[in-house]
């Protein structure tokens, strides 16, 4: 197996010498994806690698905490979980890979599509967000944990994975307990990024920037009614359970 490398303006991509069509698609994507976040976020990132895996075995030789991720993840989200952001790589299953994973439901091929660019959302997140970005590795393991819903959710929904997510939320509200609010761990890649849509639609994408961008001290119930004006959070927990069943219905 031969790896060759490809650059863009920002990015540059290592990937096995087949892949250099698809490196080029992942490059662009990345580059639509920074360009949109630079009028959103305070400050993105350049001059990161991205790694194009062709398979799981070898992305996950990448980071062994990779398949626990997947099998702590819901069943209806784990086919969207492709790789893991570290802090100058990007290592994301190549695209033939992804579109092997898609299920024949709509969006679910093109929310594969958006991972590199939702893999590299996290990333510029995490560098807006000065209370995760100074913690310690073992600490801000810790927070991503504990602000996986905000994390991932807000990571996905600026990637745009969110638009084509409807089917895969129709089927995990029909699988398994009803989900928690704000949404747990193994719902944080669907359903997070469900509360920052609303967020954006009830108060701007730039109330949405803000909530990423900060871990409140008194954890997410402070943060969400601080994020919704002070709206008590059961109400808000309704207002999303609500959405919820609007995205379905519309599915």
């Amino acid at each position: 197996m031969t790896w060759v490398e490809t650059s863009s303006p920002s990015f540059r991509a290592r990937h096995e010498a087949a892949h250099a069509h698809d490196a080029d698609r992942v490059l662009h994507s990345l580059e639509r994806t920074r360009t949109r976040l630079a009028q959103l976020f305070p400050s993105t990132i350049a001059e990161l690698t991205v790694v194009l895996h062709g398979g799981s075995i070898s992305l996950s030789m990448t980071n062994p905490l990779l398949p626990l991720v997947w099998l702590a993840t819901a069943p209806a989200a784990r086919r969207y979980v492709g790789g893991w952001a570290g802090s100058d790589e990007l290592h994301v299953l190549a695209p033939a890979a992804l579109e092997a994973r898609a299920s024949a439901v709509p969006g679910s091929r093109e929310m594969l599509a958006l991972t590199a660019a939702a893999l590299y959302t996290r990333r510029v997140i995490t560098e807006n967000n000065e209370p995760l970005n100074r913690a310690r590795a073992p600490a801000r393991a810790r927070l991503g944990i504990r602000w996986a819903w905000l994390l991932e959710g807000a990571a996905r929904y600026f990637a745009g994975q969110t638009e084509h997510a409807r089917p895969a939320i129709a089927r995990r509200l029909h699988e398994g307990r009803r989900p928690r609010f704000p949404p747990g761990i193994r719902d944080a890649p669907l359903l997070g990024a469900t509360v920052i849509d609303l967020l954006a639609r009830e108060r701007g994408e730039p109330a949405a920037v803000a909530l990423a961008c900060r871990l409140h001290p008194q954890g997410a119930r402070a943060a969400l009614s601080a994020a919704f004006r002070g709206r008590p959070y059961l109400e808000t927990e309704g207002a999303w359970r609500s959405h919820l069943t609007r995205l379905v219905a519309a599915a």
